[in-house]
């Protein structure tokens, strides 16, 4: 019975226990993990612009992002929008349909490549964008506002550093340093 299922009266921690006294390192602490973390924070300020930019304007999280890239940078296709949102082609393709199905958005032709649509954003579009911008920013200076000036200037300068590792690991395609064998 070694693979006895948590029960309800100890929470699974019976289940936890053999595990981290066989091997602790093979325990992951969630709460303390980073990546975990930085995810959990994302989430949460994501819901909280969503707030803003869903009930008052009607657009999903990956339309808003996809409609405020093409409208700083427009013209794109579907794949320079993913590149620059960090979203996958799939959650580019619905949000582009979306934007275009309800006149934000724009698609035109490429001469050279018809399946390679040229993206912007159309009056309607850049007029929703500029309204959603001042609530977006005042959201964001609402929640730094809980960090002194030198804790925002530190999270900035950490923020960017983490960033730069994370693109290094995921260049050199390595699996992390785990214990060596």
């Amino acid at each position: 019975m070694a693979n006895k299922a948590p029960d309800k009266e100890d929470g699974g921690r019976a289940a936890n226990a053999g595990l981290s006294a066989e091997d602790p390192e093979a325990r992951l602490d969630l709460a303390s993990f980073l990546p975990y973390r930085l995810s959990v924070l994302q989430l949460a300020v994501s819901r909280s612009l969503a707030l803003i930019y869903g009930r008052r304007f009607a657009l999903s999280r990956h339309e808003w992002r996809a409609l405020a890239v093409l409208a700083q940078e427009s013209p794109l296709t579907s794949a320079e929008v993913a590149a620059r949102t960090s979203m996958d082609k799939v959650q580019v393709s619905r949000a582009i349909a979306k934007l275009i199905a309800t006149g934000r958005v724009a698609r035109g032709t490429d001469p050279r490549d018809r399946r390679r649509g040229p993206l912007t954003p159309t009056p309607e579009g850049r007029a929703v964008y500029r309204r959603i911008v001042p609530l977006v920013k005042a959201r964001e200076r609402d929640l730094t506002s809980a960090l002194t000036p030198a804790e925002a200037r530190a999270l900035d300068r950490i923020i960017d550093k983490l960033h730069r590792r994370a693109l290094e690991l995921q260049r050199e395609g390595t699996p992390g340093r785990g214990p060596s064998t």
